[in-house]
């Protein structure tokens, strides 16, 4: 690997645009986020996205990623080094990793999400964990879903807790915005997309549902869940049975019990 340039102070323009980038007003100013880890940046550059700089932590870098950081600085994105001191102080983990990237945002409009007749769609309404959200991202591209949807005020899925949670998959599944709930159900009956919602009071179990795709599922916040007139407005309500004395399961469960439901047919056929 060549040299890079090397970042000694906390003050540099790279160190402080990396702190900024983690309040979500900045991030929608400056149409950027950070990415940490050689696996998620991997992900980002074999998806397209836009790399602005990477920051590489030396001896934390392990030698399957020079190949990608050369690649990327003879396509001609900034590459700078940084001490694992000063890296560990842009981090929430214990040992810095060996490599960040600042990346730029990608915009999908919700009426140019693909639609094929076995879609299925997850689409949180009023979410405000972002580590919640990334697992929901995570499971959803595991799940082979058509894409994401967050319905009104959610949390951002460009948060550090979203993209660190993802584990990459934010940079593989499209993820729209619905700004209100009339938007996300016009959405849907114009592409013929049947809404499922979650209740843990719907008389009918998740199990026992016949599943017409294209479908979405519809899941709440992780307290309060779905509100009545939701509920109303969605094809059809499913409950997922549990039997211990827990109220509620995390929101990232609920998402993958339902996304295998949904596929488990067809996922066992390809095995």
């Amino acid at each position: 690997m060549t040299a890079n340039e090397v970042i000694t102070s906390a003050a540099n323009p790279v160190v402080k645009r990396v702190r900024a980038l983690a309040d979500r007003r900045h991030r929608r100013r400056e149409g950027a986020f950070v990415v940490e880890g050689v696996q998620p940046v991997w992900r980002a550059v074999a998806e397209g996205w836009p790399l602005e700089t990477l920051i590489v932590v030396p001896d934390q870098l392990p030698d399957s990623a020079v190949g990608l950081v050369d690649e990327q600085r003879a396509q001609g994105t900034r590459v700078v080094s940084l001490s694992s001191e000063l890296a560990g102080r842009l981090t929430e983990r214990d040992r810095p990793p060996g490599l960040f990237a600042v990346v730029g945002v990608r915009e999908v409009g919700l009426d140019s999400l693909a639609v094929p007749a076995d879609a299925v769609f997850v689409a949180l309404h009023g979410v405000g964990n972002p580590g919640n959200l990334g697992t929901v991202l995570r499971t959803a591209d595991a799940a082979g879903a058509a894409g994401l949807v967050l319905v009104g005020d959610t949390a951002d899925q460009y948060a550090p807790a979203a993209v660190k949670a993802s584990m990459g998959s934010l940079f593989a599944l499209p993820v729209a915005a619905a700004r209100d709930t009339e938007t996300f159900f016009g959405w849907a009956a114009r592409r013929g997309v049947q809404v499922l919602a979650t209740s843990g009071y719907a008389a009918t179990a998740h199990w026992s549902v016949e599943y017409r795709r294209p479908v979405a599922i519809l899941l709440g916040s992780e307290g309060e869940g779905l509100a009545e007139h939701l509920l109303a407005r969605a094809d059809a309500t499913v409950r997922i049975p549990m039997a211990g004395t827990a109220e509620s399961l995390n929101l990232a469960v609920a998402a993958a019990l339902m996304l295998y439901e949904i596929g488990r047919h067809r996922i066992g056929a390809e095995e």
